[in-house]
């Protein structure tokens, strides 16, 4: 999970946007699961935040040393590519072009420039008015235009690849605008929208947080404007949409009541302070006259059918990921997967206690785990140990020798995250890397405070969390990232970058991470199924008519989790159908990893293969195996 998304912690109930997040609540009694995801990991278009609110990594120190362990001379050198016509000209022209395309951005989409570190939009939201809207179709298409007169036959093979992933980014926005808009299905667009960016100014210190009370305060009254206009544009939403929202519409609400006015507390700018406090007030009671019109006309109003419907489905999955694989091919490989881990699970529970159930297993593990007062050092020791591992074991180049600094969640993001990777965007002049956990809250009773850390913090499960968030998953992924283009930095799907975080996993524990401790591999395995689960179920609900309560039961019965968490999964199901890509991806790495292995032969080894893979960034896994293996590969 690239940063976990809008949970609220308290001593009744815990709130969970990220439902990556929700597999970590299985032993609780007391601590009850009570909404979802207040914005979904978000996709193209207005809704690209996720591909860019924990771009995990800082762009630190590549080739002053070399990584700790690998020299950067002594990193592989990806196999050449095919020579090609190249002309200077129509390389200047597409640079060019490029350049003028990451400066207007922020034009159109302020709070995602915000995050990769460009903040001379800070002041400004996203216009999701009809108007707003048009201008913004109307400005992607002009850049198709552009974009569509670049010759690819004149541009190495590595620009014709950029070419191809910024015209498809432009796909994706307007699918995003257009063919499935958020703004008009999903109440969470408007609150998202106003939490997401706000947040991105304040998690990143480029400068004092004086100067940037100014734009927030922008921010905070065009989304109060934004919000207040969402009744009448939101015209084709669900009753799931509406239960969603109305579920995390509370923590979004206090929000920005208590914690955007404590971040910034220590400004001593009387006016100042007004001013913000006045704004968040502002948006506070836009967000509470939305909650109160979708309790009463807005349900009412609502369409009981949550389902894209196959062709609307097969539709998003190529605008937003560029997969093109037919409905029922996908199904087949998720069902595959589910039943493979399923009993691989039950192996692994049976290598710990044979003489217990594979659920009371689970319950027994996540018992082991630190206490409060020790959670942030044995969170930086597994940081240090798996860095090592991957060097020990030759497994991937890491193109930088700094950890992330391990932290306690800032008071106002605790409203935003149980675990996550923060660090800067590629443009970003503050240099600074967290890792954020979450601490329980100290008013709460020792039995709560029990079962936050055995669901959330445990360490088998730490360690598997740490794999996915940094080494080798986002963290390096990012680290990777001031060797790539422009286009590379900014432009990504979801399948590659938590596709690779997935598969990193599993992958560590192929090459023996833990191997002495089948805790660790049940815990993966934990996530994995829960992962896979949610590829059937997508498919299922989205194409073959399976409904929430279907699919609530079929997180228990078939993904082995709690019901608390199978019933938010079902729920974030209804409204984020690609939540499929974290599984798919990992299994198009694994095939890539198996035809790329064939193809070198004895040349092969697994840290060329990853670093290889990570030279072209997050774009799209076809557009990677073509580069990677040609157009006919020796399988």
């Amino acid at each position: 999970m690239a940063g976990c998304a809008f949970s609220r912690l308290g001593p009744k109930a815990l709130v969970i946007e990220e439902a990556d997040m929700s597999n970590r609540t299985r032993t609780s009694s007391t601590l009850t699961l009570d909404t979802d995801l207040g914005y979904w990991k978000q996709r193209g278009g207005g809704r690209r935040s996720r591909r860019f609110h924990s771009l995990l990594g800082a762009v630190m120190l590549w080739g002053l040393a070399g990584p700790l362990g690998h020299s950067a001379e002594a990193a592989p050198t990806p196999p050449k590519t095919q020579a090609r016509p190249k002309s200077s000209e129509e390389s200047r022209r597409f640079a060019l072009l490029v350049d003028r395309f990451v400066l207007e951005l922020g034009q159109h989409y302020p709070s995602e420039t915000t995050d990769l570190g460009l903040h001379d939009h800070d002041p400004d939201l996203e216009d999701l008015t009809p108007a707003g809207v048009q201008k913004t179709l109307a400005w992607l298409l002009d850049w198709d235009r552009r974009l569509a007169a670049i010759d690819p036959e004149h541009l190495s093979v590595d620009e014709q690849l950029d070419l191809k992933l910024l015209r498809h980014s432009l796909v994706t926005r307007r699918f995003s605008l257009h063919d499935l808009p958020d703004h008009k299905r999903r109440p969470n667009a408007y609150s998202g929208l106003a939490s997401r960016s706000v947040n991105a100014i304040l998690k990143r210190s480029y400068a004092p947080l004086a100067e940037k009370l100014p734009s927030v305060v922008s921010r905070l009254r065009k989304a109060s404007a934004l919000i207040r206009q969402a009744p009448q544009q939101l015209d084709d939403v669900s009753v799931a949409s509406v239960d969603v929202t109305l579920r995390t519409l509370p923590a979004t609400i206090e929000f920005f009541r208590r914690d955007v006015p404590l971040a910034f507390a220590s400004v001593s700018d009387p006016a100042k302070q007004k001013q913000l406090k006045d704004a968040c007030e502002e948006t506070a009671l836009a967000l509470t006259g939305l909650q109160d019109h979708l309790r009463k006309e807005g349900r009412a109003k609502a369409k009981p059918d949550f389902a894209l419907g196959e062709d609307l489905f097969r539709r998003a999955l190529f605008a937003e990921e560029m997969i093109d694989t037919p409905i029922d091919q996908l199904l087949t490989q998720a069902e595959a997967e589910l039943s493979r881990l399923r009993t691989e699970f039950q192996k692994t529970a049976a290598r710990i206690d044979a003489k217990k159930s594979a659920q009371e297993t689970q319950t027994a593990v996540a018992q082991d785990h630190p206490q409060p007062s020790e959670l942030l050092a044995y969170t930086a020791s597994r940081l240090a140990a798996q860095r090592k591992f991957l060097f020990d074991h030759n497994i991937v180049t890491v193109p930088s020798e700094v950890l992330p600094q391990v932290q306690e969640t800032p008071p106002f993001m605790r409203a935003t995250t149980l675990a996550s990777m923060d660090t800067p965007g590629p443009y970003e002049k503050a240099s600074e890397a967290y890792y954020y956990i979450t601490l329980p809250d100290p008013t709460w009773k020792p039995a709560e405070t029990e079962d936050f850390l055995r669901g959330a913090h445990n360490r088998p499960l730490i360690d598997v969390v740490t794999i996915h968030e940094a080494f080798p998953g986002h963290y390096v992924q990012y680290l990777w990232m001031s060797r790539l283009s422009k286009v590379r930095q900014v432009a990504q799907v979801e399948s590659n970058s938590e596709g690779w975080a997935h598969y990193a996993e599993e992958m560590m524990m192929e090459e023996g991470y833990a191997k002495s401790d089948p805790k660790v591999r049940l815990m993966q395995l934990q996530d994995a199924l829960l992962r896979a689960a949610r590829f059937v179920a997508g498919i299922r609900m989205h194409c073959r008519g399976m409904t929430q309560a279907q699919a609530e039961a079929f997180f228990v019965r078939e993904g082995l989790q709690m019901k608390t968490v199978a019933e938010l999964e079902a729920r974030r199901g209804t409204q984020d159908p690609l939540y499929i890509v974290y599984t798919y991806g990992k299994l198009q790495i694994l095939k890539l990893r198996a035809d790329y292995q064939a193809q070198q032969g004895s040349a092969y080894s697994l840290r060329q293969f990853h670093d290889t893979l990570l030279r072209y960034g997050r774009a799209p896994l076809s557009l990677i195996r073509a580069a990677m293996l040609g157009p006919s590969p020796k399988l």
